[in-house]
């Protein structure tokens, strides 16, 4: 017997009006592996003029040594040792730089006197597991290393990542925990990619549908992990969604649309969170796909999303 179809939750109406466009423009497909030198070469870089801070590009050590792209920003409001916003772009692993998706970010330096170091980690599939994840981790031991001539305070440094970025943070958070730090005050996870094993009910929903779908999240998670993507050969700190405990974690925000590959694992990380005593914040935003904000980013919604992690970040740089 044929099973029956499965249902999916709607989109929001604006999002949906968006994706609707981007198909008819022909721009709403999934990246195959083919497609990703093509991708890189015509990503438009993000436009962060608008924002009062002065922006500082190194370069430090990453995994075993090799030479990374770090850009430190900083408002005119810094007073005394500021915290850490340290941020891990997304992109499935395999897209995008440093920039992508800073214009979230900037503003809680401006508003909250913060210094945002942000990272060139190495991409997959030329740099397959455990780069990507190593190197952030390298990234974070920089800044911990370096506070001082950041202006930084090393006890409130807060992880902050989106898709990829946001699976990124989570494992570097399982490696400072495992390796005995450096100390993490937070980490903010927006849509992140957690699990490489392709079984939940959103990823069925969403193969073929969406801004990023299930046959996009193959493309990346076999960039990093190659044949070994749904086996048992993954750590945890590739794969977050695969650790046994998430006990000793900092305390954790996580939103994710309704509407998306990655609702169900990113439940599940907050839920597991809670049961292993842990503190999380946890939104699911009703109807919105892989990165919904960014698409309808004037809509009710999103400014609510905005309200929700703007909030978060003040309550915990307050400690």
């Amino acid at each position: 017997m044929t099973p029956a179809p499965l249902g999916r939750p709607p989109f929001d109406p604006a999002v949906g009006t968006v994706l609707e466009r981007m198909r008819a423009e022909g721009t709403l497909v999934p990246v195959t592996a083919d497609q990703i030198a093509g991708r890189r070469a015509s990503a438009v870089p993000e436009d962060l003029s608008a924002f009062p801070v002065d922006r500082r590009d190194l370069t430090i050590a990453g995994h075993q040594g090799a030479a990374l792209r770090v850009s430190v920003f900083r408002g005119s409001t810094v007073n005394g040792p500021a915290p850490v916003l340290l941020h891990f772009h997304g992109g499935g692993m395999m897209l995008g730089d440093r920039f992508a998706g800073m214009s979230a970010v900037l503003p809680w330096v401006v508003e909250h006197g913060a210094v945002a170091v942000t990272v060139d980690y190495r991409l997959a599939p030329e740099h397959p597991d455990p780069v990507p994840v190593e190197d952030c981790y390298a990234a974070l031991r920089w800044v911990a290393g370096h506070a001082a001539e950041l202006g930084a305070d090393p006890a409130r440094i807060v992880l902050v990542g989106a898709s990829a970025g946001g699976g990124l943070a989570a494992g570097v958070a399982l490696l400072a925990r495992d390796r005995g730090g450096p100390a993490l005050l937070g980490q903010m996870l927006i849509c992140p990619m957690l699990d490489d094993r392709d079984q939940t009910v959103s990823m069925r929903q969403f193969d073929g549908v969406g801004a990023w779908d299930r046959g996009s999240i193959r493309t990346g998670w076999t960039a990093l992990l190659g044949d070994r993507r749904g086996t048992g050969d993954v750590s945890i700190y590739a794969a977050p969604g695969r650790a046994t405990s998430l006990a000793g974690l900092p305390a954790t925000f996580i939103d994710v649309g309704s509407a998306e590959v990655f609702r169900d694992e990113d439940v599940a990380f907050a839920t597991r969170i809670w049961a292993d005593g842990g503190v999380a914040e946890l939104h699911v935003w009703p109807g919105g796909t892989h990165g919904w904000d960014q698409l309808v980013p004037r809509s009710p919604m999103a400014r609510q999303a905005v309200r929700a992690r703007d909030g978060w970040i003040a309550r915990l740089l307050r400690r």
